[in-house]
Parts: C-alpha cells; sequence; structure tokens
C-alpha cells in the first residue's frame, strides 16, 4: 500500500511553510490544479493561494503545473498564474510528472507534487520517483458521482495508511 501513502498530508496548500519545504530540500513543486490550487472549473484563485505561491516563488523554489485536465483548462489558467503547465498529463502514469521536472530543471530528490486525489496525484507522483502532499479537496465533486465514489475509497486507503 505504500504507493497509495503521501509523504505527508495538509488540508490546504497554505498550511505549507517556506519551512516545510526547506526541510525536505524543495526546489521545484509540481502543482495539480482543480481541488488543489482552486476548485473545479474555477478560473480563479483566491487571495490566499496566490500570496502562498508569490512567497514560495520568492524563495526560489520554481513551480509548474500537471494537470490532467485538458488544455483548454489548464493553459490559460497556468497562463493567468504565470507558470508552464502539462496538461493531459495521464496520471498516474509518471509521464506528465517526469515532463514537469525537466521543465523545471529539478531533480527528483529535490521535487515535490502537490495535489488532492489518491489515485492520480499520489500514486503518480511515488510512481515517478517524487514526494509528494497530498491535500484535502477544497470542494468534493457531489454532482459526480464516479467521484464520490472514489472519494469513498481514497477515504478508506489513507485511514488504514495512517495506522500503519
Amino acid at each position: 500500500m505504500g504507493l497509495f501513502r503521501p509523504t505527508v498530508r495538509y488540508r490546504r496548500i497554505t498550511d505549507i511553510t517556506i519551512d516545510d519545504l526547506q526541510r525536505m530540500a524543495v526546489q521545484g513543486i509540481l502543482l495539480d490544479v482543480d481541488n488543489t490550487l482552486t476548485t473545479h472549473y474555477c478560473p480563479d484563485l483566491s487571495d490566499e493561494v496566490a500570496q502562498w505561491l508569490r512567497t514560495v516563488q520568492a524563495a526560489g523554489v520554481k513551480l509548474t503545473v500537471v494537470s490532467n485536465a485538458k488544455r483548454y483548462r489548464v493553459e490559460p489558467f497556468a497562463a493567468k498564474i504565470g507558470l508552464s503547465c502539462v496538461w493531459l498529463a495521464a496520471k498516474p502514469l509518471p509521464f506528465g510528472f517526469w515532463r514537469g521536472m525537466r521543465r523545471l530543471g529539478v531533480g527528483r530528490r529535490h521535487c515535490l507534487a502537490i495535489g488532492d486525489q489518491t489515485f492520480t496525484d499520489t500514486l503518480g507522483a511515488k510512481l515517478a520517483g517524487v514526494r509528494v502532499v497530498q491535500l484535502e479537496p477544497i470542494q468534493l465533486e457531489e454532482d459526480k458521482p464516479f467521484m464520490m465514489c472514489k472519494r469513498r475509497i481514497e477515504a478508506y486507503i489513507l485511514k488504514k495508511e495512517a495506522r500503519r
């Protein structure tokens, strides 16, 4: 089950401090979009998340977006916040994570992925050899039965992993 266990869990991205990133020797971060930086389909960031991104960049950490969403969702969003992106990343396959690391010029040992889903973000990062922070989703997908089912399975796995 180690492939489903994130390196660390936080409630929100803004709970991750510069000290946390320095302690992990993070030089680059691969960011998911939906339910990590903002809610599904939302084109904007909250002020708190925007400030967090500026603070992290000011500390010298490189950022890029790695998302399974389509180009029309990811590219304008990433451009709006001044980041490069990998769209249709095919997570949990590791290829999108590897592309993101190459774009940043950061090796696996100094890279961190941040996302909200066990079966895409955590598993994909682990397969790519990258540490991963799993966040609680900003907003549960109550209008999507498949996602609701997946979230229940995730909750079970995370609870089981926490006991280990």
